[in-house]
């Protein structure tokens, strides 16, 4: 765009009796073309991102499936149309002041160059663009999810024994996810931890009082696990859950987790489980607790709607008794004991 002014700029200066007459028309029609160039421009992106939003005359382009774009490159189109509200256009259009006067011309041979137009229109495409690669990448691990839940016959699952693979699953697909967006986005998304998330859960399950709760009659359980239920809802009130998507890597990171979780609640609420198939979903969702911990700037909100998952498998569950802390951490433990086996380097 600057090389292309200072060949307009050295055109005009001429001393060429013909360019000068014609100075007020050849600046109105390269800014007429800078309009024309970054609207058109903005129309492409939305080809490239597989969702045109015009009706344009080619079926092989307005046709084509969102699964089959890249989900980085439409990422990188989001981040793209930043760079250009924040960058581009402010640069043209100091350029375009400073090789032209910025002075006041009729604009009688065609519209000029609005630089607020074109942000707001790149600004709509950018968030527009940040949203499409956030359900692609949700309904991507939303498939995986489903057939999860679809697959077993929960009301005959056996007594859990290790983390279900499909957490593996989960997890493989959220390190692609943390992958694509390192490259793309700002932001750090590894922190370190905090100290009672080193590996062990003990400290946030095996207190005296979450034990004694547990030991008491299946009554007693049930009327403890309402009360659980009835403030988990009541904090849902105080708690917003989503928040306004940023151009970060942890707020993107957050939402699409956030989104997942809450298709598995819907998932968990299809199925009838009995006491082991709920006591699986204690242990899965107990383990993601600790995992997801270092990919998200909102931990309190993940572990809500992980805590929101078994509440909807206690739910659907028959003999809704969870499994007792010490048995849950040894089984969490074994699965944190093969992980590092198979990544000796893991923290």
């Amino acid at each position: 765009c600057i090389d292309l002014l200072q060949e307009f700029h050295h055109l005009v200066d001429g001393n060429i009796e013909l360019l000068v007459k014609l100075r007020d028309l050849i600046i109105d029609w390269v800014q007429e073309g800078f309009q024309e160039f970054f609207q058109k421009l903005d129309g492409h992106f939305h080809v490239l991102s597989g969702r045109s939003k015009t009706n344009l005359q080619e079926p092989t382009m307005d046709s084509m499936q969102t699964d089959k774009t890249p989900t980085v490159l439409v990422l990188m189109l989001a981040q793209l149309c930043v760079y250009i509200e924040q960058t581009t256009v402010p640069k043209v259009t100091e350029e375009l002041a400073s090789f032209f006067g910025g002075g006041a011309h009729s604009y009688e041979y065609g519209p000029p160059f609005v630089p607020g137009e074109i942000c707001r229109l790149y600004r709509s495409s950018g968030e527009k663009f940040l949203h499409h690669y956030i359900n692609m990448k949700t309904q991507k691990i939303s498939k995986l999810l489903n057939k999860r839940f679809t697959t077993p016959v929960w009301i005959k699952h056996k007594e859990p024994r290790e983390v279900n693979m499909f957490v593996d699953l989960l997890l493989l697909e959220i390190n692609g996810l943390v992958s694509e967006v390192k490259q793309i986005l700002p932001g750090m998304v590894r922190r370190h931890r905090h100290s009672d998330s080193t590996g062990s859960t003990t400290s946030s399950r095996s207190n005296p009082m979450r034990e004694d709760m547990l030991n008491r009659s299946n009554t007693h359980r049930a009327r403890s696990q309402f009360l659980e239920n009835h403030l988990a809802k009541l904090f849902e009130q105080k708690m917003e859950i989503f928040t306004k998507v940023e151009y970060t890597q942890e707020s993107v990171i957050s939402t699409v987790l956030k989104l997942c979780l809450k298709s598995l609640q819907e998932f968990v609420r299809l199925q009838t489980f009995n006491r082991s198939g709920f006591q699986q979903i204690q242990l899965d969702m107990e383990f993601l607790k600790t995992s997801l911990k270092e990919f998200v700037d909102d931990e309190a909100a993940i572990s809500f709607l992980l805590k929101e998952v078994n509440n909807a498998a206690h739910e659907r569950c028959l003999d809704p008794i969870p499994l007792e802390p010490p048995i849950l951490d040894k089984l969490i433990n074994a699965k944190l004991a093969k992980i590092k086996e198979r990544n000796p380097n893991m923290r």
